[in-house]
């Protein structure tokens, strides 16, 4: 079997968190519409831009971690790398060009209203989970399929490191 590093037995948890992240960010407000000194008029959820879609990509980011470890499967790790440019490309494509624009909103107690898309933590996260899924999933798919099976739970590697620690 492949030597595996203790920071290389993280990998898989960092790719888990990063998907968690981009998660939880698509159930949080991404804009704030906010006009000229004056409070919040409206707000927009991620959902609501991307339609859920990174729902989808996170809970394929978490499917293809486990079957990558568990299965030792090289383009299961891929598939992670590639969820990861995804979920980037969405925000640098859709979500980031938006960010500080000033744009006209329709508002009930007045005709228009001009009002900058202030980003909120759904954005924040956004990125930070987008972003740390792409680096972390690249890490994972530049891994072999021996590597990958070494850092299951209980695989004979990790059961030798803990004994050789334990003597």
């Amino acid at each position: 079997m492949s030597e595996v590093s203790r920071l290389e037995r993280l990998l898989p948890w960092a790719c888990l968190a990063a998907a968690g992240v981009l998660f939880a960010s698509e159930l949080m407000i991404m804009f704030e519409f906010i006009p000229p000194g004056a409070e919040a008029l409206s707000e927009q959820l991620a959902r609501e831009r991307h339609g859920n879609a990174m729902f989808v990509i996170a809970g394929f980011a978490i499917l293809a971690t486990l079957v990558a470890v568990f299965a030792g499967s090289k383009p299961a790790a891929i598939g992670v790398a590639t969820m990861g440019a995804i979920a980037l490309l969405v925000f640098l494509l859709t979500d980031l060009p938006d960010a500080g624009q000033i744009g006209t909103l329709e508002d009930g107690r007045q005709s228009f209203i001009d009002a900058e898309a202030v980003p909120q933590a759904g954005f924040w996260l956004e990125m930070l989970g987008a972003l740390s899924l792409a680096l972390s999933g690249t890490a994972l798919a530049s891994m072999g399929s021996e590597q990958l099976a070494a850092l299951r739970p209980g695989s004979r590697e990790a059961t030798t490191e803990a004994s050789e620690k334990q003597a």
